[in-house]
């Protein structure tokens, strides 16, 4: 029997965020029995000023960069993320070593499916990506912000004709049954890395690269890489909603497809192609900023 190996694993303290990190914990185990894992729990900007809106905090870094901190000062040896939560460009110094299977990307309703919802109903979001979305789908709707972990958001469905929040950590939580619908990407794209889990290391490691590799899902990978792309060709934290789901078929093409739309919501750009590598996240981008006015809108 190889020798027991304990690692630290950096995580935010919500319970989604603990789930996940236990969830990383127990693949790790199932790949390798001899290792155990401590999570260690760090506070982010993002969960102590609940407050504010994530666009004003200064976008998705605010619930990472902490997180890897512990990472790169040595608090811990890897971390786990909602890859929503990262920005488009690696930090210096770490490397997203593995990627697991991903969860259903798609946003979810509770409260009411949207058919269901009256008109002009009131519906809770902190997302303007998810608002712009129903917007174009339902011109009536109008929308509040909404921040907090899972259980205050279910719980702010009864203040509102419905809440949105994303359909994988209702599936996480135990809590699938309070979603009223799953709402199609036709409807809804979801924002970049929606569902998956990104674990990052040191790029020195050598050694976690390679055990971190083992419970990696190359088809979640190549779909992350591809959305991430996508950001990163926007240019990088896009203070426009944004969005993008990328599938890989079962020949292995990733079909992809981004959005970009105004703040108002009043222009929504969509393209949507194939390619070979991860690559066709960044075409996508390119189409929308030189063929379909997104620099326009960028300019705005």
């Amino acid at each position: 029997m190889p020798p027991a190996r304990a690692l630290r694993a950096a995580t935010r303290g919500s319970p989604l965020a603990r789930w996940q990190a236990e969830h990383v914990a127990a693949l790790l185990r199932a790949a390798r029995p001899e290792v155990t894992v401590e999570l260690l729990i760090v506070h982010t900007q993002g969960d102590r000023r609940l407050d504010v809106p994530i666009w004003e905090l200064g976008g998705k870094g605010v619930f990472a960069k902490e997180v890897q901190a512990a990472v790169l000062d040595g608090r811990a040896d890897l971390a786990v993320h909602s890859a929503k939560d990262l920005p488009s460009v690696t930090v210096p110094g770490l490397v997203i070593a593995c990627v697991p299977e991903r969860g259903d990307p798609r946003d979810a309703l509770v409260g009411a499916t949207l058919d269901g919802l009256p008109q002009g109903a009131e519906v809770a979001t902190g997302s303007l990506r998810r608002q712009v979305q129903l917007a174009a789908a339902r011109p009536d709707l109008t929308f509040v912000g909404l921040r907090g972990n899972m259980a205050t958001r279910i719980a702010k469905a009864a203040e509102h004709d419905a809440v949105v929040v994303a359909a994988a950590a209702l599936d996480r939580l135990g809590r699938a049954g309070a979603i009223a619908e799953r709402l199609s990407t036709d409807v809804v794209l979801p924002q970049v890395g929606q569902a998956a889990l990104a674990v990052e290391c040191r790029a020195d490691r050598d050694d976690l690269v390679a055990l971190l590799a083992e419970v990696d899902h190359e088809p979640s990978r190549r779909c992350l890489e591809a959305e991430r792309s996508f950001l990163a060709e926007l240019g990088g934290d896009c203070s426009l909603p944004a969005a993008a789901y990328a599938t890989v078929s079962p020949d292995g093409a990733l079909s992809f497809e981004g959005r970009v739309a105004s703040v108002d919501g009043r222009s929504v750009l969509r393209h949507r192609t194939t390619g070979a590598d991860p690559s066709v996240g960044a075409e996508v981008a390119r189409h929308l900023l030189d063929v379909q006015g997104g620099r326009e809108l960028l300019g705005r």
